[in-house]
């Protein structure tokens, strides 16, 4: 039988300002390790430390901009698009321009062990 997930759990998030996270699936809400799913909003001037993440995060905006840095450039993903951010690759995400609302989907899921942030 599928199982109804009532309710996000809102997470901390990295960066220079409050970012909202509300994770449907994952390590958090449901236990599950295999996949998270992420509801994020973050305001404008929001940048979030750079990561060399051990997942792949697909990244789908429903609002507003993300700018998503890496080794070989940036790219301004806007609403109606999507990103793939791999394993292995630094990336770093951030909100100079507009605020921005986004579904974050991290195989396997995210977790503060795995997502390897930049040393402060």
């Amino acid at each position: 039988m599928p199982i109804l997930i009532d309710k996000p759990t809102q997470v901390a998030a990295a960066g220079n300002k409050p970012k909202i996270i509300r994770e449907f699936v994952g390590r958090v809400n449901t236990k599950t390790e295999s996949v998270s799913i992420a509801h994020m909003q973050s305001p404008q001037g929001w940048i979030e430390p750079g990561q060399t993440p051990r997942f792949d995060e697909y990244t789908v905006v429903l609002k507003g901009k993300l700018r998503v840095e890496s080794k070989d450039g940036a790219l301004d993903v806007r609403a109606g698009q999507a990103v793939l951010s791999r394993a292995g690759e630094w990336v770093r995400y951030s909100t100079p321009e507009d605020a921005a609302e986004y579904l974050a989907v991290c195989l396997p899921a995210f977790s503060p062990e795995t997502v390897r942030r930049d040393p402060a």
